[in-house]
């Protein structure tokens, strides 16, 4: 058996944690030679049987989370973190759709990017190719755990995923079902390994590489994970660093669309990454927008946290300290804060924002490109949620995360993001002078 297959309870106890990362290292490595060459039709017919194995073993999993989330309970975690963990039957299912959903997207691999002919003769084209074995390293959320394996698979990279401790035996489960796809394809079930350990060092052992094994890091999660691997890091990452975001009022908004905005933005779901953690508000308009923004939000059961200016304006609104601005709350929590136009929402969001994505709402278009063009955040909107700040919704399938550096990745990142290229030069017989 797979050591990414053992229990947790069980995991590392036959051998040594060293032992256990090097070996994963080395299958991931076969297993990305394999894939690199794979067939698309491989490929899909992969992902189309991990979702009928997810389907077809879903009580396994609800069971394996249950006790995942019976543990967090215990331990006081909070409202958001749960709601990232349990999973449920329309859970599961939009896991197995996902997957499909990525088997319908165009296979990367081979792809050309560019093509020309130089004056000697020589062809150069500019062609997709994996990367290799990519490293995730994420918290509490199972979910990734089907979208990252399946999206470096069907981008011809071997995937060792390293969950967070509290949901281990989710992730576990959800692994069992992606490795029989594999299998039944007739492709290495090694493409994809679960760290079998919760123990801390699997992670430095992974944020040097394994060996050389690891091609690029991936880290999903908050600001002490993202910090920890930017630290100790010595392959490449893709960083996606925590979202904080921003919803900006214009003065030239229509209210009832700063609104439905405002309070989508924050609360369909607090505790992913696309949420509002801080709204702007013009002060140019802010005694008309303020009372009608705090008590929509306060009606759908979010608490707002204001600067002298909004408390002036709003006597429910609770006073934020420092730390608010900087603070991703991934909870019915949100900061406000009034500001000078777009100049003075620009200034804050590039003080205290993630680069993550913000987005105005503004009838004024000349406000509205300013905006867009001045902020430089991995995505920004027009008079739309930021909760749109998501890989399927881009029509990108699904992503393993919103990368917030600047290089290589950036935004959601799919199955483009997840290749790199090589140069294939085509000549008949040129020498260089």
């Amino acid at each position: 058996m797979n050591m990414a297959w053992k229990d947790a309870e069980a995991a590392g106890c036959e051998e040594p944690i060293e032992a256990t990362m090097a070996q994963i290292g080395r299958d991931a490595t076969s297993a990305a030679n394999r894939l690199a060459n794979a067939s698309t039709d491989d490929k899909n017919r992969a992902l189309r049987a991990m979702a009928e194995h997810l389907r077809n073993t879903q009580s396994d999993i609800l069971s394996a989370n249950d006790v995942d989330y019976s543990k967090a309970q215990e331990r006081g975690t909070t409202g958001a973190f749960l709601d990232r963990l349990k999973l449920d039957e329309p859970r599961i299912e939009a896991m197995a759709k996902g997957l499909e959903d990525i088997a319908g997207l165009e296979d990367p691999v081979g792809s050309s990017m560019a093509r020309w002919t130089r004056p000697n003769g020589l062809d150069i084209e500019r062609v997709r190719v994996p990367i290799g074995v990519i490293g995730i390293i994420y918290e509490s959320r199972p979910n990734v755990t089907a979208d990252a394996g399946a999206l470096c698979m069907k981008a011809g990279n071997a995937a060792i995923l390293r969950g967070g401790s509290e949901s281990i035996r989710s992730s576990q489960a959800i692994v069992r079902c992606l490795a029989r796809g594999l299998e039944d394809a007739g492709l290495p079930a090694t493409a994809i390994q679960m760290v079998p350990t919760t123990d801390r060092a699997a992670v430095g052992m992974m944020l040097k590489g394994l060996d050389g094994a690891i091609d690029v890091i991936v880290p999903r999660g908050g600001k002490s994970l993202v910090a920890r691997v930017q630290d100790e890091a010595r392959v490449p990452v893709f960083s996606h660093l925590e979202g904080l975001c921003h919803v900006f009022v214009d003065g030239s908004a229509d209210l009832a669309m700063a609104t439905d905005i405002t309070v989508n933005a924050k609360m369909r779901r607090t505790g992913i990454c696309g949420a509002a953690e801080t709204l702007l508000v013009d002060r140019a308009a802010a005694d008309r927008f303020v009372p009608s923004l705090v008590r929509a939000l306060n009606d759908a059961g979010c608490e707002v946290r204001g600067d002298e200016a909004a408390q002036s304006i709003e006597a429910s609104v609770r006073p934020a300290t420092a730390d608010d601005w900087t603070t991703e709350y991934l909870d019915s929590i949100i900061s406000l804060a009034i500001v000078d136009g777009v100049d003075g929402a620009i200034d804050h969001i590039t003080r205290y924002g993630s680069q993550h994505t913000e987005t105005i709402v503004a009838n004024d278009p000349a406000a509205a490109e300013s905006f867009l063009n001045r902020v430089g955040s991995a995505i920004v909107l027009h008079n739309a949620s930021t909760q749109f700040a998501d890989g399927g919704e881009f029509g990108m399938g699904a992503e393993i995360g919103i990368a917030t550096g600047k290089l290589h990745a950036r935004g959601p990142v799919g199955l483009e993001q997840l290749t790199s290229f090589k140069y294939v030069v085509r000549g008949s017989g040129q020498t260089r002078p």
